[in-house]
């Protein structure tokens, strides 16, 4: 087995955890939801989209002010004077240059005086969770990746000693042979 990579049938190179809709990596600044056991992307098309959640709140609290400043352009912007791409599945872009104003709208989000402060920090404590969950579920698989190359180096120094046993094996049937037939 000299040169050779013994690759174990289950073996799965994964430092990141999938999103078991569309098998993509699933970041830390993504939206996702929770389906059974399994993490998803809320929208696979736009992981980074609002969560549901978060669109409720800046229709609900944010409607009547600007939501998003453009750091291309300065101009600031309220909510339904945003942008969208339909061809291209992008949301909350500058009316005037198409940047992504995704993470403006959510910082403001998260920052608005207008949200009751009980909701405003349930917010923060929900995405912060999400988060983790999502930087706890990168070092698992991290964690499991190390795992599996240690158990395939494992099994590849068992493999490396299979000729060797083979070798004795055979030297052991030899030499019975030859007691066999001296003794005989």
């Amino acid at each position: 087995m000299t040169g050779e990579r013994l690759v174990l049938p289950w073996r799965s190179p994964m430092t990141q955890p999938q999103c078991h809709r569309c098998k993509q990596a699933v970041l830390a600044d993504e939206t996702i939801s929770v389906d059974g056991d399994d993490m998803v992307h809320l929208d696979c098309r736009r992981p980074r989209d609002l969560s549901h959640e978060e669109r409720a709140l800046l229709f609900k609290y944010c409607f009547e002010h600007r939501v998003a400043e453009c750091g291309r352009c300065a101009k600031s912007f309220r909510q339904q004077e945003l942008a969208s791409d339909l061809v291209g599945d992008r949301t909350h872009l500058c009316p005037i240059c198409r940047a992504d104003l995704i993470e403006a709208v959510r910082a403001h989000l998260y920052a608005c005086a207008m949200l009751p402060a009980e909701v405003r920090d349930r917010a923060r404590e929900a995405r912060e969770a999400t988060r983790k969950l999502i930087k706890r579920s990168q070092e698992i698989a991290g964690r499991a990746d190390i795992l599996m190359r240690e158990a395939e180096a494992a099994v590849g120094a068992q493999s490396a000693l299979l000729p060797e046993v083979r070798a004795a094996l055979a030297l052991l049937r030899q030499t019975m042979l030859q007691v066999a037939h001296k003794g005989g």
